[in-house]
């Protein structure tokens, strides 16, 4: 026989598992799962107070008549559906969060609610076509950041980049950077920590996921008087863009130095075909605009499309009129 347990602890879980705006369960129904599920014998004459006592508690439990039944539901709760929807998605666009971790934390939201309102949520869920990160320590790392901010003080790590064989190559012959934390950055699906680089005398920012075995150090911040100059919503706007226009699959010749940009704007299951003498070939599927062109030229001769002769033909025109824009 199971010990006896508190049945308002079950009673309050099933009416906040099995019922919401929409589904109502009866006092039979909630005897069955408590000895089906919870192997507890149910006593009918303290429902009623049990019911009482989890109103008085707050939640918003009513009574229905249902054919010749009554039925109970909770009817609201904390976090509404829209809401835990919100939540979905923001899990979903984040790139920083890695799949594994995405697919936990929506499961944790999900509880947040019924079982039939996690159903639609679970609808939502498209984790394994998103382009997410690879470092597992993403939010360890964001917490360690965080603290060191609030601590005033420095923190060490070692940076890397993909290659073309999506191995970690780091950064600097696998040089320790030591930096000054003051601020983070949410922008373009991805987390980055503006710190003070003593070394250099400036403000940089570094992307929170390409960061490893981060450590918080005793020694205190620099570049207080930097940051209190430094306006990050304006820094942010200059780094980062968004661009969109009509689908194509596009062919990018590169140098093999450039991969970590490209899985960085396209994600790590782009195709990589090696060429030889140090450059590579993908193709990937962009949205065409001239903010996709520029980027592209913005890197230099390190990459060049190759393909479709419609899009190449769409850069010669674009070189064209800016050619014409500055010489006039």
């Amino acid at each position: 026989m199971p010990k006896k347990k508190s049945t308002v602890l079950y009673l309050s879980k099933i009416l906040y598992e099995k019922t919401d705006e929409e589904h109502g369960i009866s006092r039979k129904e909630i005897e069955d799962i408590m000895q089906s599920e919870y192997g507890i014998t149910f006593d009918r004459r303290t429902f009623y107070d049990d019911i009482e006592l989890l109103t008085d508690y707050g939640m918003d439990i009513i009574k229905y008549k249902d054919g010749r039944d009554y039925k109970y539901q909770l009817i609201s709760r904390e976090f509404e559906l829209a809401e835990l929807k919100v939540l979905v998605d923001s899990i979903q666009a984040s790139r920083f969060i890695t799949r594994k971790k995405s697919e936990e934390l929506i499961k944790k939201i999900e509880g947040l609610t019924s079982i039939y309102c996690a159903g639609q949520l679970d609808r939502q869920i498209y984790v394994a076509d998103k382009i997410k990160a690879a470092n597992e320590m993403i939010l360890i790392n964001i917490d360690q950041i965080h603290l060191a901010i609030n601590q005033d003080k420095k923190i060490t790590y070692k940076y890397f980049d993909w290659n073309s064989d999506k191995k970690k190559v780091f950064r600097h012959e696998n040089k320790t950077y030591k930096v000054s934390p003051w601020a983070m950055i949410w922008d373009s699906q991805n987390y980055y920590l503006i710190a003070f680089d003593e070394d250099a005398g400036k403000l940089k920012h570094y992307r929170v996921d390409k960061m490893l075995n981060l450590e918080i150090c005793d020694e205190t911040r620099a570049g207080e008087q930097e940051f209190s100059d430094f306006n990050v919503a304006e820094y942010s706007e200059k780094l980062f863009a968004m661009f969109d226009g009509t689908e194509e699959k596009v062919t990018l010749q590169a140098d093999e130095s450039m991969v970590s940009i490209l899985f960085d704007r396209f994600g790590m299951n782009i195709p990589i075909k090696k060429l030889g003498d140090g450059r590579i070939e993908t193709t990937v599927d962009v949205l065409i605009s001239d903010h996709f062109i520029t980027w592209v030229l913005a890197l230099g001769n390190g990459v060049k499309i190759t393909a479709p002769d419609n899009v190449v033909d769409r850069v010669k025109t674009l070189l064209t009129e800016r050619t014409k824009l500055y010489t006039n």
